[in-house]
Formats: structure tokens, sequence, C-alpha cells
């Protein structure tokens, strides 16, 4: 009977996402953060002899649906006003920014991601629809402004996961070339780079090494094919193995039991000897055959070593 219920209210929900008719005007919208506000960053300054770079990280899904205490629906997060929203975010960039900002000045935007019912139920049309009306907005707004105040010309990391991941895909189509050129390299971890996004956009360009600079590194995680997920991964245009960093079908071998092995046709990274059971299955479409949960934590020690590697050779060739 709970079945019964459950598939109606999905179908219901689907049939919403779905409706011709934009549903941005009958949802709450939760306020814009103010980027010159401290409480909209999380950041953390460890470049303290100047030889590190600035990661720029965007975090990944966080919220459910929510209502408003006058019963309005809202798919978004809302940083400003929940401060439990900021805090959820915070788990997930405060253990990235362990890793990733090491020696380096880490900044972090809390922003209005859409939702994970967003990603569960609706088609790609509506999510985009949502994501980019208002969730890269605040992206680009933060990005703007940690440019004009934070950088200050210095190289820099761009990073995100899942959400976004998709929001450095973003970034870099609408990046200028003079900011471009400062970007030591971008991961992608646990989303797609699509055909269409490289056709649009010379500089989504993929790694091949483990050294090469201003390029992109993506990759998904999957048991088996069969497990793929269309809406992160599905149709990908690159992917590296992060472990060994080729681009080939070359298996490397991860904390000494897991083999990730990279699937060129389908672009993404197949694991054996790895379970997966630490994350629970969410909404029946991520964590259920895939990594996806995973992404950021299975591979740290490998991001972490090629981070410090790519800045390296990066203030080598720009002294």
């Amino acid at each position: 009977m709970y079945k019964i219920i459950y598939t109606i209210l999905l179908m219901t929900i689907w049939s919403a996402c779905n409706s011709r008719h934009s549903d941005i005007e009958n949802a709450y919208i939760p306020s814009e953060p103010d980027y010159t506000d401290n409480k909209m960053w999380y950041t953390n300054l460890n470049d303290t002899d100047s030889c590190g770079a600035d990661v720029f990280y965007i975090v990944s899904t966080w919220e459910f649906d929510w209502y408003t205490n006058d019963g309005q629906i809202c798919h978004y997060a809302d940083p400003v006003n929940i401060k439990d929203h900021r805090d959820d975010m915070a788990i997930e960039i405060s253990k990235i920014a362990q890793y990733m900002g090491q020696k380096n000045n880490f900044y972090a935007p809390y922003y209005r991601h859409i939702t994970l019912n967003s990603w569960a139920t609706c088609n790609e049309d509506t999510i985009n629809r949502r994501y980019h009306t208002v969730s890269f907005n605040d992206v680009q707004k933060a990005f703007q402004y940690f440019i004009n105040t934070n950088n200050n010309n210095r190289p820099f990391i761009l990073a995100g996961f899942s959400q976004g991941g998709k929001s450095v895909v973003e970034l870099i189509k609408t990046m200028p070339d003079d900011v471009k050129k400062r970007m030591v390299a971008a991961y992608v971890l646990g989303y797609k780079v699509t055909p269409q996004d490289t056709a649009e956009c010379k500089n989504l360009r993929a790694a091949k090494d483990s050294l090469d600079l201003g390029v992109t590194i993506c990759y998904n995680s999957v048991s088996d094919i069969k497990y793929i997920k269309p809406v992160i991964s599905v149709p990908s245009a690159m992917c590296i193995n992060p472990v060994n960093w080729k681009t080939d079908a070359t298996p490397a071998i991860l904390h000494d039991t897991i083999t990730v092995t990279l699937s060129p046709e389908h672009n993404v990274l197949v694991l054996s000897g790895y379970s997966g059971s630490e994350y629970t299955p969410i909404l029946g479409i991520i964590n259920t055959g895939d990594f996806h949960g995973a992404e950021p934590w299975l591979y740290s020690e490998c991001l972490a070593k090629n981070i410090q590697q790519r800045i390296k050779a990066y203030r080598k060739l720009y002294p």
C-alpha cells in the first residue's frame, strides 16, 4: 500500500515537473545571498608562503523540497534565512577543505542550490530551468566577487561535486579568457561534461595526464555500466582515472583492494572490490549501483596530491 502511495506521489511530482508552464511563479524563491556578507562564505586561508593557489569550491545538493510557514513549496536551499541549510553545506565543504585547502586559500560560497527532489523527479529541462534561474545566478555572482575581491590575480583551482560539478562546467563556459589563463585546473567530481558543452566552449579541455594545465578533470564511478545514471553522467565527453591519471582502460589499484578501470566507451569508472554500502540510497536514483556519494571522498588522497602537483607545475611555468 505504501509503495502504491509513494509511486502515485512520484508520478504526480513528475507530471508537475514536466508541465509546459514554469513552476517558478508557483513556488517560494528564497532571498538572494549577498556575497559581501562573510556569513555567505566558508573560507580557510592556508597559503602562508604565497606558493599555493586559491581554491573555489562549489558544494553539492543537500536539501529536500520544503515548505514555508504559509504552505508554499520551495525547490531550493535557503542559506540566507535558514542556518541549518548553511550548516548542512558546511559538513561537505569543511571535509573538502581539509584536503583541497592544504597550503591553499580555500573559498566556498553558500548558495540556493536546487533540491534533491528536483534531481530525482524532474526531467533535465526542468532541472536546468530551476538551476539557471536561481542557483547558477548565485554561483556566478559569488565567483565574480571572489575574482574581484579575494583572488588578486592568483592562480586558482575550480572544483565542485555533483550539482557543484555542473556549476564548474557552466562557470568555465562563461569565464573570460583573462581569468581562464589563471585556472590551474578544474575538477568536476560526480558530474558530466557533455559533447555539447565541449562544442560550445573551447576552454573545456579534457585532462590527459596528472600535470596538464587549464584542463578539466571529470569522472563518475559505478559498480557496473548498467548502473550509469543519465542525469549525472550521460552523455559524457571525457573521463580520467584519478588513481593512475590515464584516459584508457589501464586498471589502477586504490587502497590495496579496489580496482578502478575506466570504460572509454562510456567515459565512466568501473570499480570492483568496493561495495559503497556506507552511502545510503537517495530517492532511489543515486547510490544504487553507482558510487555517486563517494566521488569526493574515495579518491581524496589522489586528488589532494594531484592538486599540489598541478599547482607546482603552474608555478614553475609561470613563476
